[in-house]
């Protein structure tokens, strides 16, 4: 497998993995309304990460390979609904913003694992 599926599949799965794992421990640690921003933002971020890959990954098979303007306007309308998303979120009171932030952070944590997975992977190699 190469190296860039494989760091979709490991930051996918990761995503939903740290997703459900953070949604538990704030069930049991923090407020409703702090449990409710770490539920919404990490939704939000891991539902958009998911159809962020999906759309590229249309866009780039063959035969079917999509212009960069529609790629470009999916994903502008996904922004655009996310932050309108997130607007009424913190303007209504529904979520705790701190809580909000970390569940948007989700993604990057992901990220960040793969890398260090990927370079740990990268050390040892050239170790052996």
């Amino acid at each position: 497998m190469e190296i860039q599926q494989r760091l979709i599949l490991f930051v996918t799965r990761t995503n939903w993995v740290l997703f459900v794992l953070v949604c538990i421990a704030g069930y049991f640690l923090t407020a409703p309304a702090f449990l409710k921003g770490l539920a919404f933002g990490g939704f939000i971020v891991t539902f958009n990460f998911h159809l962020m890959a999906r759309t590229l990954k249309k866009a780039f098979a063959p035969p079917h390979t999509a212009s960069i303007s529609s790629v470009l306007a999916k994903y502008y309308v996904r922004f655009t609904v996310s932050a309108i998303l997130i607007f009424l979120l913190i303007y209504n009171h529904i979520v705790d913003p701190l809580g909000l932030i970390i569940g948007l952070s989700i993604v990057m944590i992901s990220m960040m694992l793969a890398t260090l997975r990927e370079i740990t992977k990268l050390i040892f190699k050239e170790a052996t």
